[in-house]
C-alpha cells in the first residue's frame, strides 16, 4: 500500500510504504510532521484491506489535519470497504494506479515518462521532457518545459516549451491536436486527419508553428 500526502496547495508532497496496518505507530509519527491542510490518496494494488483495517487508518488521519482522504485500488473487497466507511473509493486497473503513482513520484523529476492513455479531462505536466507511451484523447491536455513526444495519437491540447523556450517541439506518431502551444505561439489543430504514415513533429518557425515529417537521424 502506497500513501500519498500533499498540502492543498500542491507546495509539500510526500509517498510513505505501509506494509503493515497493525503496526502503523512509526509511520503516523511521520504523517504527523507534515503540516495541513493534507489531502490523502491511499493506492492499493492486489491488496484486501477490511473496514476494521481502514477505520483504524482513518482514525491516525483524523488526528491530523487532513481535508479529504481517497482510495484507489484494483480489489473490490478494499473499494467495498471504503464506501462502507464513506471514503471517496475509486475501483482502477492495477496499470492506471501505477500511472498515478508515477505520477506523483515524478512530480520533483524533470523529465516524466508517462504509459498508458490520458482520457478527457487528465493533464499531465513536466518541468522537463513529457514522454508519453499511448495517446493523448481529445479534452485532455500535455504540458512540458521542454519537449512533448506522443507515441500514440495525440488528439488534446499540447503545450511545450513553457518557459518560453520556443526551441521546444511536439512530436507524435499520429499528430492531429485540437491545440498546439510553443512557448508564446498557439496553433489550431488541422481540420482533416493526417494522412500520412509517419511521425510529425511541430516546431516554431518564423513566429509561426509548423508540423513537418519527424525524422530521426542515425548518428552510427
Amino acid at each position: 500500500m502506497e500513501i500519498v500526502l500533499k498540502n492543498t496547495k500542491c507546495k509539500h508532497l510526500e509517498i510513505f510504504s505501509l506494509l503493515d496496518l497493525d503496526h502503523i505507530n512509526e509511520t503516523f509519527k511521520r504523517f504527523s510532521s507534515i503540516k495541513g491542510p493534507l489531502e490523502a490518496t491511499i493506492f492499493a494494488v492486489n491488496e484486501s484491506i477490511s473496514s476494521r483495517q481502514l477505520l483504524k487508518l482513518k482514525n491516525y488521519f483524523d488526528k491530523i489535519n487532513i481535508s479529504s482522504l481517497s482510495i484507489y485500488s484494483n480489489n473490490r473487497d478494499t473499494v467495498l470497504s471504503g464506501k462502507f466507511l464513506k471514503i471517496n473509493s475509486a475501483f482502477i486497473n492495477e496499470q492506471e494506479i501505477k500511472n498515478k503513482l508515477l505520477l506523483f513520484h515524478s512530480k520533483n523529476k524533470d523529465d516524466i515518462l508517462h504509459y498508458g492513455t490520458l482520457r478527457s479531462g487528465e493533464r499531465i505536466s513536466s518541468n522537463g521532457n513529457l514522454c508519453i507511451i499511448g495517446d493523448v484523447n481529445p479534452g485532455a491536455i500535455v504540458s512540458a518545459k521542454k519537449n512533448i513526444y506522443v507515441w500514440g495519437k495525440l488528439l488534446g491540447i499540447a503545450f511545450a516549451g513553457k518557459s518560453g523556450n520556443k526551441n521546444a517541439s511536439i512530436a507524435s506518431l499520429y499528430l492531429n491536436p485540437l491545440q498546439l502551444r510553443i512557448a508564446d505561439v498557439i496553433a489550431i489543430g488541422p481540420k482533416d486527419k493526417p494522412k500520412n504514415n509517419y511521425p510529425e513533429i511541430a516546431v516554431i518557425d518564423k513566429q509561426t508553428i509548423i508540423i513537418k515529417p519527424h525524422i530521426i537521424e542515425n548518428k552510427n
